[in-house]
């Protein structure tokens, strides 16, 4: 029986940032791009059949859970060097890969990711009911120069990176960061993310915790959000 006390408002969202705001792509365009990179800089064309490229393509689809394996604790998301590290190990597993083809996949990784149709109009909708709203990312990259060019920048309250403040998530203290930020208590602030591993760790901070798995489509589902935040919380599952 649920209980009859009105839970508190939302008065503050998280939102991690990979796979929750913004998609990572299509695999093969994001190769495609790295070719053209290397082409530009008067590299020759990497020597790889069909067979090569689509099983690359099946790979980097799941380059970070493969990264898992390779760093367990996303220590890669402490720093730039260490993510360029992990990045590079992880893609070296694909067998007959060239060290200039993954540093040219670096570089334009972070320009296939594309915002989820849903993701403006819902920041939007928050920001005009009042409702505070700060990213929160492991990464070991400055991801401000995309909020910029997706139109975000001027809709948030902060942005809190794990390579910048030294901290990664699930670690409560990241998300204590975010809700210095947000200026809303833990019981009035909502996360959501993707991973039931590392989204879940303001739980400890009586933060509310949606996850909305990996979908591959342009749209998210982050309307759910909506739902919640006019609901006063509601009771959906959650972590």
């Amino acid at each position: 029986m649920l209980n009859d006390v009105a839970p508190e408002p939302i008065k503050g969202v998280i939102f991690d940032f990979h796979a929750t705001l913004v998609g990572s792509g299509d695999a093969g365009r994001w190769i495609d791009a790295a070719l053209r990179h290397l082409a530009e800089g008067g590299s020759a064309k990497p020597d790889l059949s069909a067979d090569q490229i689509a099983g690359l393509r099946e790979h980097l689809d799941q380059i970070w859970q493969h990264a898992h394996t390779i760093d367990p604790r996303s220590e890669r998301d402490l720093s730039q060097d260490r993510h360029w590290d992990v990045f590079n190990r992880t893609v070296a597993l694909f067998p007959g890969i060239k060290p200039d083809l993954i540093a040219a996949l670096y570089a334009v990784m972070p320009d296939q990711w594309a915002l989820f149709d849903d993701a403006l109009p819902v920041l939007r909708e928050l920001k005009s009911r009042g409702v505070r709203i700060v990213v929160l990312s492991n990464i070991g990259l400055d991801i401000r120069p995309l909020l910029d060019r997706f139109g975000v920048s001027g809709l948030l309250d902060g942005v809190v990176l794990s390579f910048e403040v030294g901290l990664v998530k699930p670690d409560p203290a990241i998300y204590a960061r975010a809700l210095e930020l947000l200026d809303v208590p833990g019981i009035q602030t909502l996360m959501v993310g993707d991973s039931p591993r590392d989204d879940v760790g303001g739980v400890p901070l009586k933060i509310r915790t949606l996850i909305l798995p990996r979908t591959d489509g342009p749209v998210h589902g982050l309307g759910t959000v909506l739902q919640m935040v006019g609901n006063g919380g509601g009771h959906p599952a959650l972590a």
